[in-house]
């Protein structure tokens, strides 16, 4: 399965983004920083990524994150990632993100931070 996306408003100016699937290299996963981007435009505060229905990720997919997080510090506003799980924990361990990206258990966990 390829990566699909979909976002919801959680509260005023907090939005979760949930990618599902295969978040690797090729055209699906820009979808990510592009919507990133727009929700910035519309003056979201906190970007929550809830990556429970995430099955693989590779150095692409990371780079994606990092590009979001630099933008979303870039406009004052805050990142953090939920339902990490499995195989994902050791991808953000391994490459340090887990020193610099907040992780929660869950959105509602990350949204009361």
């Amino acid at each position: 399965m390829l990566m699909e996306i979909s976002h919801r408003d959680l509260a005023p100016g907090v939005v979760v983004v949930a990618p599902s699937g295969r978040v690797i290299r090729g055209p699906e996963s820009e979808q990510i920083v592009t919507l990133v981007e727009e929700l910035l435009r519309n003056g979201t505060c906190t970007i929550i990524f809830d990556l429970a229905g995430v099955r693989s990720l590779d150095s692409t997919g990371i780079g994606r994150f990092i590009v979001c997080y630099k933008e979303i510090l870039d406009a004052g506003s805050k990142m953090r990632m939920a339902g990490v799980t499995g195989h994902l924990v050791d991808v953000f361990h391994v490459t340090r993100l887990d020193t610099v990206f907040p992780f929660y258990a869950t959105v509602e966990d990350a949204a009361k931070a």
